[in-house]
């Protein structure tokens, strides 16, 4: 019997609200949180007749510490999962520090007025989360999250040495809008259009924004282009896979997103700086959400599937090895079942599974934690028994 405070109503909290409320032997209780309380409250209305987990709901902001503390303090959760904006990772940490409240989340933080992504910020809190006696675990959804645990299972199972790792993530899914993003736009565009980097004999190497590019023949997708990206799981990977020469992470993207992208960095729409206009000043990039579909929207039009997954090279039994381990999502299954398009669908559900993992104790160790650092085992089965069953090729094509 355990209680999840949920911060956050966006596309992947619904979905992480959904999974919780389908595991009612572990989530008796959840709380939905939001700065909007009537988003909590629609959660609630449509699920409290469908599920045995008791549902309440909260108005929170989660830049406010004390508001958090006093929120967690009357609710007594056994763990807070946030799945809120990255820029709020912080204030909710300092929040389950001081009640003393197991902690996940499913990006990493980062500056609101700075597209800069790493851990240092979260990893910094270790040595207080392990005083305290209670766990953080950060990045759980699929990329980073997933992909980390994927990589913490090929390391037990099938090397001696993991040399190489391509993470691809392909959406090949259709929502017939000229753009839009599949989760949080400010957030969703930032990453993209910041510089690339790759980590290459434990260093960064930073290239101009979508510089290389490469095609991959995803299986249920086909043929696509994709981009080498800086990610945040390449930081923690490096660390945890110290034999590592070299982790890139590539993302697909159509054509007609890249020129809808460039036109709108041309025009200064992409910049964080806020600006003056007519009296009022406002952040282009900030508008320019506003101006664009909620990801929450685009389930019941999206159609295709998605192909997120890590290739590894290295040595077994001193023989060269190479594993690719990878999870396919279909759109529409995912929003018959959650009202979800599969973006939010692939970060959701691990979120729930790594919470689940605290919960259960098979994931039991103070401190501050990324994924690949616990027992991949039992979170792969829950991933493969809650939705996203995992495929494996043993001889793949690999990227040059």
């Amino acid at each position: 019997m355990s209680k999840a405070l949920i911060i956050g109503a966006g596309g992947v909290a619904g979905v992480v609200i959904h999974k919780c409320c389908q595991n009612s032997e572990v989530f008796t209780e959840i709380c939905i949180a939001s700065r909007t309380k009537s988003k909590c409250d629609k959660f609630k209305e449509e699920l409290q007749d469908k599920t045995s987990t008791k549902i309440s709901t909260a108005q929170v902001d989660a830049n406010n510490v004390d508001e958090l503390v006093a929120l967690i303090n009357k609710e007594k959760p056994d763990i807070v999962i946030n799945v809120a904006l990255p820029y709020q990772d912080l204030t909710i940490m300092d929040a389950c520090l001081a009640t003393k409240t197991d902690y996940l989340d499913t990006a990493n933080y980062e500056p609101e007025d700075t597209a800069k992504f790493e851990y240092k910020w979260q990893w910094d809190y270790k040595e207080r989360f392990e005083k305290a006696g209670i766990t953080a675990v950060l990045g759980c959804g699929f990329d980073p999250g997933v992909t980390g645990v994927f990589s913490a299972y090929a390391q037990k199972h099938y090397f001696d040495e993991i040399n190489y790792i391509d993470i691809l993530d392909c959406n090949g899914g259709d929502h017939g809008y000229p753009f839009a993003t599949n989760f949080n736009p400010e957030i969703n565009i930032r990453e993209v259009s910041a510089k690339g980097s790759y980590i290459e004999n434990g260093k960064w190497v930073e290239i101009p924004a979508m510089s290389i590019k490469r095609e991959y023949n995803f299986d249920s997708v086909g043929e696509k282009d994709m981009y080498l990206l800086h990610h945040e799981e390449l930081e923690s990977l490096a660390v945890n896979i110290p034999e590592v020469k070299r982790i890139r992470f590539f993302m697909t993207f159509g054509q007609s997103y890249l020129t809808h992208m460039k036109c709108l960095e041309n025009v200064g729409m992409l910049s964080t700086t806020p600006v003056n206009f007519e009296g009022h000043e406002i952040v282009p990039i900030k508008f320019l959400k506003e101006l664009l579909p909620d990801p929450a929207s685009l389930g019941p039009r999206t159609h295709g599937k998605t192909n997120i997954g890590c290739i590894f090279t290295g040595k077994k039994d001193g023989k060269d090895k190479t594993y690719y381990i990878y999870n396919v999502c279909d759109h529409q299954e995912c929003y018959k079942e959650v009202e979800s398009q599969a973006i939010s669908f692939t970060t959701g559900v691990p979120a729930m599974c790594g919470a689940l993992m605290l919960l259960t104790k098979k994931w039991d160790k103070p401190g501050v934690y990324t994924v690949e650092e616990f027992d991949p085992d039992p979170f792969l089965d829950a991933l493969d028994k809650y939705g996203l069953p995992r495929r494996e090729n043993h001889n793949p094509v690999l990227v040059d």
